[in-house]
């Protein structure tokens, strides 16, 4: 597993495209691996997501079962002149993981719920539209992928949610547009089970993930 960070020229008209769907976002990403077998295997895929800071600086992180080799992403919405990405194996970091550590996480994700509009009806999925909602979307699912979400000294979650979007976008030509319900979470989580949280970090949490979703992502808890 590779985990790659590239950095975003916004300014580019090919990078408007880019950030404007996340189909577009999803095929050039795929397009940065010569085989199948490089960005989809058992037990792991390709995610990605995107992050902008508070500089404005928008970053596009990639954790995939291959090396990719984001030239053409360079080429259309990066600097060609500087080193625009980073590609580091994954796999020597996930060895450190162990239970009960507590990292810095950000995770943006598909918050939704199955359901049937009338009995008889498919199942089909309804995103989770209220703040309160979408926090318990995963707060109820962590357990189950091997964490749980710190709580802060007052008892409450320390989790933080932002960048709460509809986005919406034609996937081909002529068919209907998509819509994805997306938020991003910032907290702090404790490890429950090493590999089960290995699995998430490298195959995703949650729906839409071809569409910049389920990439949980750590960071070492900042000192005071």
């Amino acid at each position: 597993m590779y985990l790659t960070r590239f950095r975003i020229n916004g300014a580019r008209r090919g990078a408007r495209k880019l950030l404007d769907s996340p189909q577009a976002m999803h095929a050039g990403v795929l397009a940065g691996f010569p085989t199948v077998e490089d960005h989809t295997r058992a037990g792991a895929r390709t995610l990605w997501r995107l992050d902008q800071s508070t500089d404005r600086q928008i970053t596009l992180y990639i954790v995939s079962p291959g090396r990719p080799d984001l030239t053409h992403l360079v080429e259309q919405a990066g600097w060609p002149a500087i080193d625009t990405w980073t590609t580091r194996p994954y796999q020597p970091f996930l060895a450190t993981l162990q239970d009960g550590q507590h990292w810095a996480f950000r995770l943006t994700a598909n918050p939704v719920r199955s359901g049937r509009r009338t009995d008889g009806a498919d199942t089909q999925r309804y995103g989770h539209l209220t703040a309160d909602q979408q926090v318990r979307w995963l707060t109820d699912r962590a357990e189950r992928h091997g964490f749980t979400i710190t709580d802060q000294a007052d008892g409450q979650p320390n989790l933080l949610l932002h960048q709460r979007q509809t986005l919406r976008f034609v996937r081909n030509h002529g068919q209907r547009p998509v819509t994805v319900i997306t938020a991003t979470y910032d907290g702090v989580l404790t490890i429950q089970d090493t590999q089960t949280f290995r699995t998430v970090l490298t195959g995703g949490i949650g729906h839409a993930r071809a569409y910049g979703c389920g990439l949980l992502t750590l960071a070492p808890l900042s000192r005071p």
